[in-house]
């Protein structure tokens, strides 16, 4: 079999040595659109996480008989082509769960304590010409008894609904699917999650349902104070008012996924005052060296079910 791995860059240090036990293999650590149809040529597999495979590269590469996605979302394959084609597409669900979760955590408390701000004063020389053995400029609160609010209830949702209880607080969702139900935690309206909750974390696919689902308007209408966190995909807020009302109103936002990655260089996320209420990731959330590994033995496996 001849297997090729079109973006290996985004898999870091991962070892991706399994796939030279399926076959002949050619990897490459990055592929333009301009790149693509000269390597996947007479392959029988292409291994892609964000590289684009059209209808055109399957029609000129005859020998391909599939199309492994080394991630969840499938947006990147034309999958009517791919099945007109009799070409199979498998994509990896679930490997990086534990991952994303544990982010979502980590942007808060990064937020919620003023990290930056308190990392800043000792550093700069400032808690060594402090008069007391303490400083208290940058007030935070406790997640114990405050309202948290999930955008998007699968999976990940859950987890995070699990540990933000063991913390204490109290939890709301609202499907984005409508779908996913569950009677142990308290389902409500977009509008009203919004207007209460202290913390609100999005973990929800990109569609027609959640494009732009939290625009200028809904977010004028969160607490003073809040926190915002979108580790489900670039889209779901409307970035440009996200820099907007970031320096008009004390709301806070974590965000790891943007619309347009990488980040454009002229964003304007990048010109905002309020720099200490906005945190922002390069989609880094499902990266931790385990969430890798996985990924990486799953798609392995979904060659190996090829033969």
């Amino acid at each position: 079999m001849k297997i090729v791995v079109l973006d290996a860059l985004t898999f870091g240090d991962t070892d991706l040595s399994g796939f030279e036990k399926l076959g002949d293999v050619s990897v490459f650590q990055t592929t333009s659109p301009q790149e693509v149809q000269t390597r996947i040529t007479n392959c029988d597999v292409i291994v892609t996480n964000k590289v684009v495979i059209s209808d055109f590269h399957m029609e000129n590469t005859p020998t391909l008989k599939l199309i492994c996605i080394a991630a969840t979302g499938m947006n990147n394959v034309d999958l009517q082509a791919a099945k007109k084609r009799a070409i199979a597409v498998k994509n990896v669900a679930g490997y990086s769960t534990d991952s994303v979760i544990q982010h979502t955590f980590s942007m808060l408390f990064y937020l919620m304590g003023h990290a930056r701000y308190y990392d800043e004063y000792v550093k700069n020389g400032s808690y060594s010409k402090s008069p007391i053995f303490t400083d208290v400029s940058r007030p935070f609160f406790e997640i114990k008894g405050k309202k948290w609010g999930i955008i998007g209830f699968g999976a990940i949702g859950c987890g995070v609904a699990n540990i933000a209880k063991a913390f204490g607080a109290e939890i709301f969702y609202y499907s984005t699917s409508g779908l996913n139900v569950r009677d142990d935690y308290q389902q409500t309206s977009l509008d009203e999650l919004l207007k209460m909750c202290d913390i609100i974390s999005i973990h929800a696919p990109l569609n027609d349902k959640t494009k732009n689902l939290l625009d200028y308007e809904q977010l004028l209408t969160c607490k003073d104070g809040s926190i915002i966190l979108n580790l489900g995909r670039g889209g779901i807020i409307n970035e440009e008012a996200v820099a907007k009302i970031v320096d008009e109103k004390n709301i806070y936002f974590g965000l790891d996924v943007l619309t347009k990655e990488p980040m454009l260089e002229n964003h304007p996320l990048l010109s905002v005052k309020n720099k200490e209420n906005l945190y922002i990731t390069p989609h880094i959330a499902w990266t931790s060296i385990e969430a890798r590994d996985k990924l990486i033995a799953s798609t392995i496996e979904n060659i190996a079910s090829l033969n």
